[in-house]
């Protein structure tokens, strides 16, 4: 079988013999006929667990609505409109809504971006603003230690929205529902406090209903407060294929099995290589974007098998603070001890990595100079296919395959 990977702008190919593929890993068909808006205003029709919004909230009542920030792949200016239409018939005017793009340890944006980002019909009618980490309001401590710190603007409204897309997260298990809050509304302590959850069992992609670290999120957002959600799930077009509202729980966790069903490719059993990519630019522009492929496909790989990570890394490895991490550590378990005593956003990736290095080795086919791959604990290559002889010498020519070409959007399911 001769298969192909994207690798920035071209691909990478490899010959495999078929009696070694186990899997081939691809996403579930999205086609649909509904329209997104029309997606959108069936959601907000059909809440779940709570009522509309036009019963839910008053007039004189002041309402946040929470969206995520540019790094993200939500299109929130198609479904703000239909929000804020929503909270007019409920009788609350424009001037009394406010847009807060969620940063967490992010940046701040220009107005651009939040033009951008809004669509400029929410942006001429309501006030649109970032989330401010100076400028917070401390609604506790959850039982997991971490300081409930919010944004003054969402935590002294009346009423709180939250919008976002609901995807596989690695260690969080899945974005949306309260995650718009904590980390979203935080302040960077805050954030550290509840990502140092990152290496404790449960904490991976997929789990929610044991994860600790998204057991801490909920428990924040609750203490916190959020009265309505909007969740939507994405195809690999980044269009709106389905959309939950209501309940932030009960609508969060209908999303969540959705998506898992349309991205969740179960197996029957792991495979000793697993080739997996982001599916090319501009996914894998450089490793920090790339590790996401890589961290599904360790669902895939048996203990002491090999992942194929295949991605081009123009840009090499992609933030000052993961670099760092990657290029002063002497092994990976210094990397994992150091997440665990102090959280760093960025060290975090680099950590992530090395979770991986814990259960399989890594062969990069990339960009990078061969020299960077070594140092931060990788066996570097150019080609696919010369990774996979590399790989089938380990298990004698005998090794079996899972291939994840979309290895960002899919994650491996053990039956």
């Amino acid at each position: 079988m001769k298969l192909d990977f994207g690798y920035g702008k071209g691909i990478q190919s490899v010959h495999v013999a078929e009696k070694h593929v186990l899997k081939q890993l691809l996403p579930l068909c999205t086609e649909t006929t509904v329209s997104e808006h029309d997606e959108i205003e069936r959601a907000l029709s059909e809440p779940l667990g709570c009522p509309v919004i036009e019963r839910l909230f008053k007039p004189g009542e002041k309402v946040a609505v929470v969206i995520s920030d540019i790094t993200r792949p939500m299109p929130s200016y198609k479904v703000l409109i239909s929000i804020i239409d929503r909270l007019n018939k409920a009788g609350i005017p424009d001037n009394d809504i406010t847009v807060v793009s969620a940063l967490g340890s992010h940046r701040h944006q220009t107005q651009e971006e939040l033009v951008r980002l809004a669509g400029e019909e929410c942006y001429k009618r309501v006030r649109v603003v970032d989330s401010d980490p100076d400028d917070c309001i401390r609604f506790g401590v959850t039982s997991r230690g971490t300081p409930v710190d919010i944004t003054r603007i969402v935590a002294k409204a009346d009423r709180r929205i939250c919008v976002g897309n609901v995807e596989f997260h690695y260690f969080a298990g899945f974005s949306g529902g309260y995650k718009a809050i904590m980390p979203g509304c935080s302040t960077p302590g805050a954030i550290q406090s509840n990502h140092r959850l990152m290496t404790e069992a449960g904490a991976y992609a997929g789990n929610i209903d044991t994860n600790p670290l998204r057991e801490d999120i909920d428990e924040a957002g609750r203490m916190t407060g959020v009265d309505f959600i909007l969740n939507v799930v994405l195809d690999e077009h980044k269009k709106i294929v389905k959309a939950f509202a209501g309940d932030p729980v009960i609508a969060h966790r209908e999303a969540c099995d959705h998506l898992r069903k349309m991205f969740g490719v179960p197996i029957e059993k792991r495979a000793d290589i697993v080739i997996c990519s982001q599916g090319g630019a501009p996914k894998d522009l450089n490793l920090y974007q790339t590790q996401k492929a890589l961290d599904n496909a360790k669902h895939a790989v048996k203990d002491g098998g090999v992942i194929i990570l295949v991605g081009a890394c123009q840009e090499g490895l992609g933030g000052s603070v993961f670099e760092n991490w990657m290029r002063s550590a002497a092994s990976p378990d210094e990397l994992i001890s150091r997440i665990r005593e102090n959280f760093v956003l960025g060290g975090h990736k680099a950590a992530a990595i090395a979770m991986v290095l814990k259960k399989a080795e890594i062969f990069m086919v990339s960009e990078m100079d061969p020299k960077l791959v070594k140092s931060i604990f990788l066996k570097p290559y150019s080609t696919l296919s010369g990774a996979y002889r590399a790989a089938q010498k380990k298990f004698g020519g005998r090794g079996t395959v899972i291939t994840m070409p979309y290895g960002g959007s899919t994650l491996p399911i053990t039956e």
